[in-house]
């Protein structure tokens, strides 16, 4: 058996001589305590010496991949003709059986093999010395660390993480502060608070004031415009605050130079910021901006974390509490983190946000992308995305506000805003009508006939009434001697007229009505054949006179309940007295 062990300065190839001793692996480390013990159990067969230190990074990186290089390819098939090879790494292993088919082994008993032979490497290989195997690795680490960096210096990007770290840190620590010498300068002039809304402006106007009854003599113009300078002189006269000494303003105004001192440097840490991402992400920071990019960057971790997220990771990146609570509480999960302060989104109409952060989430994880394994160093394609995201952007306004933006065949139309319209199941997709009269069905009506026809029908109809009624009134001879009456009079006294009349009338007038009822039935049923339509108003010509006699006949029935409630009355009184005359007897 062979063991195949990696050094810096190229591959070694040992023979095992003794393979008992490998069933033992707890006691196998002592075979290895001193150089004559090690060289009774291996020995060295062969050694492949690197040419130069790119021959054994190509080497070592081909290793931590798990694959052989071409040196050693050949170097074991020269080697291992036959012989079953040990080797630390099991993938490695697989691969040279693949590759060379060659028997690899890597067991328990191996790990303890390479560690005892790590242990006496100098002492087994001749011509190493420790004093050269000691530079030969720390090159070798060396070298192996730049190339797994893959990037430039000017790309690191924690230098953009702590950055931005130290921008929120120090915007926090300026709102403190800021807030503090407010109020501790608003004991002695409250007024100012509300004059000033800036607080570095007030930060300064306080150092240049100092005691409130200075500000009348004092020049403001290179803080304040002149009608805030105005106000302040008028207000530092009037002004309701308290009296304070020459050592509480001295400390006040140590404080308003620690406030300046900070907005200082926080104006030239933006700036390096600033700078710092156009070189490391120029295409983040051409969709999103400076501040966005920075803070998307130092929540993955690092631009190449970042760059292996989705498109919808990068949406809700920051948003990770509301996304667990939503899903845990089964409601609707967020539809942006971060990425919500990006101006695009900021633009956007409240109905549209989500549609754009979603867009905006899909070329911002194309332009990190590109930025963290691109060569280029130029941000073209973050500004060719922001072209089409702010066209994208209006043309959802544009459909918000009825407009159709490229529709194809299968989408519905968009609908006008309609008033009567209600929201929900049922809802009137037309508008309510309103009631139309002359389309009501009549029994015996048809809809053939003009409107002006049956407007002349209806006309003679009532003149036959009327010379009804005249025919009715003449044989009494009453109508014409009755003065006439007030309007006020109600309906109910004519009906009783006319009952009376009919009373009054002789058998005689009721048969000759009865004669001009069966003419105008006859001239009816005549009018009947030509025109069908005017079926309604006849019977209702010829019901009006049976009305009357039916209730002629109801008074008649009345008259005679009464007179018998009346016989009933005398009566009773008749035998009341009777009794009260018996009782007086």
């Amino acid at each position: 058996m062979l063991v195949l062990f990696e050094t810096p300065a190229g591959f070694a190839l040992f023979k095992v001589l003794d393979e008992g001793k490998l069933d033992k692996v707890e006691d196998l480390w002592k075979e290895f305590a001193t150089s004559d013990l090690a060289r009774k159990i291996v020995k060295l067969k062969a050694f492949n010496k690197f040419e130069n230190t790119s021959d054994a990074l190509s080497s070592a990186t081909l290793l931590i991949d798990s694959k052989p290089s071409k040196g050693l390819r050949k170097f074991l098939r020269t080697h291992c003709d036959g012989e079953t090879l040990a080797v630390a790494d099991s993938k490695l292993g697989n691969a040279i059986k693949e590759k060379l088919k060659i028997d690899c082994l890597h067991n328990n008993a191996v790990m303890e093999l390479m560690r005892g032979l790590r242990n006496q490497l100098t002492e087994l290989i001749s011509g190493l010395a420790v004093q050269d195997l000691a530079p030969m690795s720390l090159g070798l680490s060396h070298s192996l660390s730049r190339y797994k960096l893959k990037f430039s210096p000017d790309k690191v990007d924690t230098m953009i993480i702590q950055a931005i770290g130290l921008l929120d840190d120090l915007d926090k620590e300026l709102n403190t502060y800021a807030m503090r010498v407010r109020e501790w300068y608003g004991w002695h002039f409250p007024e100012l608070a509300k004059i000033v809304q800036d607080n570095i402006q007030y930060a300064k106007v306080v150092k240049l004031m100092g005691n409130r009854t200075n500000a009348v003599n004092l020049d403001f113009s290179e803080v304040l415009s002149e009608e805030t300078e105005a106000e302040l002189k008028e207000a530092a006269v009037i002004s309701m605050g308290t009296e304070v000494s020459d050592l509480d303003l001295a400390n006040i105004k140590e404080l308003c130079d620690q406030v300046l001192a900070l907005s200082e440097y926080r104006a030239q840490l933006y700036d390096y910021l600033k700078s710092r991402m156009n070189t490391i992400a120029p295409n983040l920071t051409a969709l999103v901006g400076e501040l966005v990019g920075a803070r998307l960057i130092a929540h993955g971790g690092s631009l190449l974390n970042l760059a292996k997220q989705p498109g919808s990771t990068v949406q809700i990146l920051g948003a990770e509490k509301a996304l667990f609570r939503a899903l845990k509480t089964k409601h609707a999960t967020p539809k942006y983190g971060l990425i919500f302060h990006a101006s695009l989104i900021g633009q956007a109409a409240p109905k549209i946000k989500g549609k754009i952060s979603r867009s905006l989430a899909a070329k911002t994880a194309l332009a990190i992308r590109y930025d963290a394994l691109g060569d280029g160093q130029d941000n073209t394609m973050g500004l060719e995305n922001r072209a089409k995201l702010e066209a994208r952007l209006r043309v959802l306004e544009g459909r918000e506000l009825g407009r159709s933006a490229g529709s194809t065949k299968g989408k519905p139309k968009i609908e006008f805003y309609d008033k009567d319209r209600k929201k929900g199941a049922g809802a009137l997709i037309t508008p309510a009508k309103t009631y139309n009269p002359s389309a009501d069905l009549v029994f015996g009506q048809t809809t053939d006939l003009a409107p002006s026809k049956q407007a002349a029908e209806q006309g003679a109809t009532l003149r036959k009434k009327r010379k009804l009624e005249e025919a009715e009134l003449e044989p009494t001879g009453e109508a014409s001697e009755d003065p006439p009456k007030e309007e006020g009079e109600g309906e109910g006294e004519k009906r009783k007229k006319k009952k009376k009349k009919v009373k009054l009338g002789s058998a005689d007038d009721q048969i000759s009505i009865s004669e001009a009822e069966e003419q105008t039935k006859k001239k009816k049923e005549k009018k009947k054949d030509k025109a069908p339509g005017t079926e309604l108003v006849t019977q209702d010509n010829i019901a009006a006179p049976e009305s009357e006699e039916e209730l002629s006949k109801k008074k008649r029935k009345k008259k005679q309940a009464e007179e018998e409630q009346a016989a009933g009355d005398n009566t009773s009184k008749r035998k009341k007295d009777k009794k009260k005359k018996d009782k007086g007897l």
